[in-house]
C-alpha cells in the first residue's frame, strides 16, 4: 500500500477505527495507540480489497479484535488507570454522558455489538460476519446488552 492511500484511509477511517477501540478498552489513550497499531498493520497488509467499505470493515474488525487482546492482556488486569482514581473523578454529568458511562460498563463483548449496530449503522449480518460470530449471538447481545443498559439507566 503506498503512503498516499494509507493517509486517504486514515482521513477517512480514523475516527471510526479509534471509537471502536474506546468502546471496548474504555481509554483514549489507549485507543490512540490500538489505532495506530491498526493502521501500521494496514500499511504493512500485502491483500487487496474490494472497495472502501471493505477496507472500513478490516479496520473496524482489526480495532476490536486488538481491543479485545488489550483487555485480556496481563497488564490490563493488574494495573488501575489514574482516571479510575476517586478524586480525580469529575462529577457533573450529561444524559449522554450517563449513557455512554453505562455501555462502557458493559461487557466487551456486548459492548463491541452495540457500538457496531447502533454507532457504526451495520446490520446484523454485517456485525456477524465482522465479529465472526452467528447472527443469533449477535441478536442475543443485542438484547441483553440493551436489557442491562436498560436495568442500569433505569435503576
Amino acid at each position: 500500500m503506498s503512503g498516499l492511500d494509507l493517509d486517504r484511509y486514515i482521513e477517512l477511517y480514523r475516527r471510526n477505527v479509534t471509537d471502536a477501540a474506546l468502546f471496548i478498552v474504555k481509554n483514549p489513550a489507549d485507543a490512540e495507540d490500538i489505532a495506530q497499531d491498526v493502521f501500521l498493520k494496514l500499511y504493512t497488509y500485502d491483500g487487496s480489497f474490494d472497495s472502501d467499505e471493505h477496507v472500513k470493515a478490516w479496520l473496524i474488525r482489526c480495532a476490536m479484535n486488538r481491543s479485545f487482546n488489550h483487555v485480556k492482556s496481563h497488564w490490563q488486569k493488574y494495573s488501575v488507570s489514574l482516571d479510575d482514581l476517586p478524586e480525580m473523578q469529575y462529577n457533573e454529568e450529561s444524559e449522554s454522558d450517563s449513557v455512554r458511562a453505562a455501555v462502557t460498563a458493559l461487557d466487551p463483548k456486548l459492548r463491541a455489538v452495540l457500538y457496531l449496530y447502533y454507532y457504526e449503522g451495520y446490520q446484523i449480518s454485517e456485525t456477524a460476519k465482522l465479529l465472526g460470530i452467528s447472527a443469533a449471538a449477535v441478536k442475543w447481545r443485542l438484547k441483553r446488552g440493551r436489557d442491562k443498559l436498560r436495568e442500569v439507566l433505569n435503576g
